[in-house]
């Protein structure tokens, strides 16, 4: 799970962590079925798949059901979940995704936080890619679970906007500008989560 092999992980954080795997999974099998049922012709065919995504939103519903209770039972992460939920974009299942996956925030600084994520872009010194920057390393799980969030925060988050539309005009693609929100993103989450407060929109210069 993208963990350091010295990190202590208490028996509630490894169960959070399968609840979360689970949910992955269940995530891709509802984005399977529903992109099958497209192209389905027969009736029986569609019957069944319709029942199958029935069953999977069901179980979809329990798993957040239970880490929901999870992190609500200890208050510590249910402050840590309500500050990360305060800001545009992260919602209360995202925010779970990130406390169970970046359980040590609001303890690192800005650049560990993004490094642990793996979304500090390193450049290559020599091969065909020299010159470019890349993103590698860090927990694969934290990343996708800022995925999401990236993308509504930049059209509801005004300082995620405002960093996506200044690199888009410095001339950044639309990929690496995504990567920086989400490292802007976990960057903010984590300095919040430090601070104990919750985000609040910066005031408009005068």
């Amino acid at each position: 799970m993208g963990l350091e092999p010295d990190e202590p992980v208490s028996e509630n954080l490894r169960e959070l962590r399968d609840l979360q795997t689970a949910r992955a999974a269940l995530i891709k099998e509802r984005g399977r079925l529903r992109n099958r049922r497209l192209i389905l012709t027969s009736a029986l065919l569609k019957r069944q798949t319709n029942a199958r995504l029935t069953l999977v939103e069901r179980q979809l519903g329990e798993l957040d059901a239970e880490i929901a209770r999870r992190i609500a039972e200890d208050t510590t992460s249910a402050r840590k979940r309500d500050i990360l939920s305060s800001i545009p974009g992260i919602g209360q299942i995202a925010a779970a995704a990130i406390l169970t996956f970046f359980p040590e925030i609001g303890t690192l600084g800005r650049k560990q936080a993004g490094s642990l994520a793996g979304l500090v872009p390193h450049n290559r010194e020599s091969g065909q890619w020299k010159g470019k920057s890349f993103i590698s390393g860090g927990r694969k799980p934290l990343r996708d679970a800022l995925y999401m969030p990236a993308l509504v925060g930049m059209r509801f988050n005004p300082d995620l906007k405002a960093k996506y539309q200044q690199l888009r005009e410095a001339g950044k693609p639309a990929k690496i500008a995504l990567v920086a929100l989400m490292r802007k993103l976990i960057e903010i989450a984590n300095a919040l989560v430090k601070a104990d407060r919750f985000w609040a929109e910066k005031p408009a210069c005068a």
